[in-house]
């Protein structure tokens, strides 16, 4: 059995003991509110339904608290006019139960929980206790097999570099990636780029992977004498008068 009822201009369909939240009703909590405006019945295969309502219809409903929405946010905003205005809004509401449709279909109250039982008197205390410790001791837990877990192969080390490179950076106009190409073509050392030419250093540039064609390494001999020679003060002040070891 149920019904549409129609209040605060929106229209609900109930059924006895259903509970829902409708616009604000003038009545305290727990008091009882009748429905008149009521737009259908239907009571099984019985469905009447009004022009616009039924006339001496009636559902029945308990007010079971009065409360307020989630709040709704509002924002105004005008672009390019430097308008922005926010608010909020929480509507009130009332959560009613719906007891009967035209008498019918009441909903019974709640009975009270039954009160627990008395506890155990001594005597089957007793007897629960002895039943207990009557109880066969339990199995003692078989003894687990030891599983062998294999270790992981140790990572090997990555290779080191040879001690005895020299750090080819430090000569004006080498980067990190040009002196690993020296570095791979065998000139390790300031000794060994000072040995060289600029057309040997061009070649090995050249045919490195990377970029090298822009450098040039025409005084890279000349510095790195100056290096392996270990005449830093001169080597310094010679690389501040250059440009990206460009004399």
């Amino acid at each position: 059995m149920y019904a549409v009822i129609k209040t605060g201009g929106k229209q609900y369909r109930v059924s006895p003991g259903d509970k829902l939240k409708v616009e604000t009703i003038d009545a305290e909590v727990g008091a009882s509110f009748d429905f008149d405006t009521v737009l259908m019945i239907s009571d099984g295969d019985d469905l009447t339904v009004g022009t616009p309502t039924i006339a001496s219809a009636k559902v029945t409903a308990e007010v079971v608290a009065h409360g307020r929405g989630k709040k709704v946010e509002i924002i105004k905003f005008r672009r390019r006019k430097h308008h922005q205005k926010r608010t909020g809004h929480r509507q009130n509401f009332t959560q009613i139960e719906i007891q009967s449709i035209n008498g019918k279909g009441a909903v019974a109250k709640k009975k009270a929980a039954p009160a627990k039982k008395a506890k155990a008197t001594d005597s089957e205390s007793d007897t629960k206790t002895a039943t207990k410790a009557k109880a066969p001791a339990k199995k003692a837990a078989a003894p687990k097999k030891e599983t062998t877990t294999k270790k992981p192969a140790a990572k090997k080390a990555p290779a080191k570099k040879s001690s005895g490179a020299d750090d080819l950076t430090k000569i004006e106009g080498v980067g990190p990636k040009a002196a690993e190409a020296l570095v791979a073509a065998g000139l390790a050392t300031f000794a060994d780029v000072a040995k060289s030419t600029e057309a040997k250093i061009k070649k090995i540039l050249d045919e490195a992977e990377g970029r090298f064609g822009m450098m040039k390494p025409a005084s890279w001999p000349k510095q790195a004498k100056l290096a392996a020679d270990g005449k830093w003060d001169e080597l310094k002040k010679w690389q501040d008068e250059m440009d990206g070891g460009i004399e």
